[in-house]
């Protein structure tokens, strides 16, 4: 059974995670990454144990990737695999950063692991060339 978080120290870090998430909706990648590591740094160790924990690892992994930071948001989405392995998001934003890090093996695992989870439905939007990559290598659907 895991201990619960201080109630002073989880409120501190939702407040943290409201002002990073502003940024983020704004394109203020930096600022939002900033406030994201605010609230990283007031959660327990080992940080992947604690779902906030896993959820900010992804979180400010999304931010590196929509900025094209490629191995940051990689590096981010591997401590946030480590704390959830069954996340559809988690598995396709990994696999998109190691596809455009030119690790297409490694990426295509993680990317087979998302359209496992959840089909293809994962990859609309952004993921649609990813998709089409992986139907030149799996029969899907």
């Amino acid at each position: 059974m895991m201990e619960e978080m201080n109630p002073q120290v989880y409120q501190q870090i939702t407040d943290l995670i409201a002002e990073g998430e502003k940024y983020f909706d704004l394109d203020q990648f930096d600022s939002a990454i900033g406030k994201f590591n605010e609230a990283l740094d007031l959660v327990p160790l080992p940080k992947n144990d604690w779902e906030v924990g896993t959820w900010l690892y992804a979180t400010i992994g999304d931010a590196y990737f929509m900025q094209e930071k490629y191995q940051e948001a990689a590096d981010s989405f591997y401590d946030a695999y480590n704390g959830n392995v069954k996340s559809p998001f988690i598995n396709l934003r990994l696999g998109q950063c190691l596809y455009e890090l030119g690790q297409f093996e490694k990426a295509e695992d993680f990317l087979m692991r998302a359209y496992m989870l959840d089909g293809t439905d994962i990859f609309e939007g952004d993921g649609e060339k990813y998709l089409a990559h992986m139907r030149t290598k799996y029969d899907l659907d």
